[in-house]
């Protein structure tokens, strides 16, 4: 069974590909899949930190209509 992805997992991965990236002993055809999974990566942490900020306005939103 596969493990779902976490955000700060996929931050820790995309550090360690930033890495590998940036060793000028990367071949090209191992930098191409790197830069592939980073994008892959990249998209989701952008769709998880927009869900978060959905949540946020809907506490902040909910709160708001408590305090009147």
């Amino acid at each position: 069974m596969k493990k779902e992805m976490t955000f700060e997992a996929a931050g820790t991965e995309l550090d360690a590909i930033l890495a590998e990236l940036s060793d000028s002993e990367t071949p090209l055809d191992r930098s191409l899949v790197l830069y592939a999974r980073a994008a892959e990566l990249i998209a989701f942490c952008n769709e998880t930190l927009q869900k978060a900020q959905i949540t946020i306005d809907e506490i902040d939103a909910k709160n708001a209509g408590k305090q009147e």
